[in-house]
């Protein structure tokens, strides 16, 4: 068997956004949101092309967004290359898909909580060895928590290391997935017992797709090598500058 790459657009979407296979996001945003307790029953995906509604507001790209238990709004961006000013990128998707909630003359009252999750492969937070962080509103000070009307969760691929035989739980599970999917040759066993683990590797599975869409797979996987291989040779004439 041979696995698509779930870090690019098109494999994170094909795998984790099929109205007919909910119980993979389902699985996966309950490992990375809550510890993986079982918090989410349900969830509706829904468009996550998000047009402005205001005059000036940039358009935002996002790579799913579902509706969750609770009326909950969840984001997620799969990021591979670090490009400038990403951290403030991600608090403007969130930022706007928060406020753009509401229709005009609404109140605030039907505002509802919003997760921000974003996948990337590099390092964001030199200053922590976590690889899975939960960032809420707090007070400096006595660290008095905020309404948790919006959260931001990060999963930075590079700090996770694991090797297959050390992997536990659904959070290293899906981790691991995530990263090395396209590395397998065969659904591991231990994956295999997870019911949407296992439909989530055939979904990956490069036999079941059909040649529109190889094609766009392929394409999306040059872009990225080549937008790698900018990033490379931009540091490299930079060091020989410097």
């Amino acid at each position: 068997m041979n696995f698509i790459n779930p870090k690019t657009d098109f494999g994170f979407k094909k795998i984790f956004a099929s109205p007919q296979h909910k119980e993979v996001l389902i699985s996966f945003l309950n490992a990375m949101l809550y510890n993986a307790e079982p918090t989410i029953q349900d969830l509706e995906i829904i468009d996550p092309y998000a047009a402005p509604a205001i005059t000036g507001l940039k358009d935002t790209y996002l790579d799913v967004k579902a509706k969750i238990t609770g009326n909950t709004t969840v984001i997620i961006e799969m990021q591979v290359i670090n490009v400038e000013a990403f951290t403030k990128r991600v608090i403007y998707n969130a930022a706007k898909t928060y406020a753009t909630q509401l229709k005009p003359r609404e109140g605030y009252s039907k505002l509802n909580p919003l997760i921000a999750l974003t996948i990337t492969d590099f390092v964001l937070f030199e200053n922590t060895d976590k690889f899975l962080t939960h960032f809420v509103f707090k007070e400096v000070e006595e660290n008095i928590e905020y309404y948790r009307e919006i959260e931001l969760v990060f999963l930075e691929l590079p700090k996770f290391n694991k090797r297959l035989e050390e992997v536990e739980g659904l959070i290293q599970s899906w981790t691991y997935f995530i990263k090395n999917a396209p590395e397998l040759e065969e659904i591991p066993e231990k994956f295999a017992s997870v019911p949407e683990m296992q439909t989530a590797f055939n979904i990956a599975n490069r036999s079941s797709l059909n040649l529109e869409e190889l094609q766009a797979l392929e394409k999306r996987e040059m872009f990225f090598e080549d937008q790698r291989g900018a990033v490379i040779k931009g540091m490299q004439e930079g060091r020989q500058e410097g």
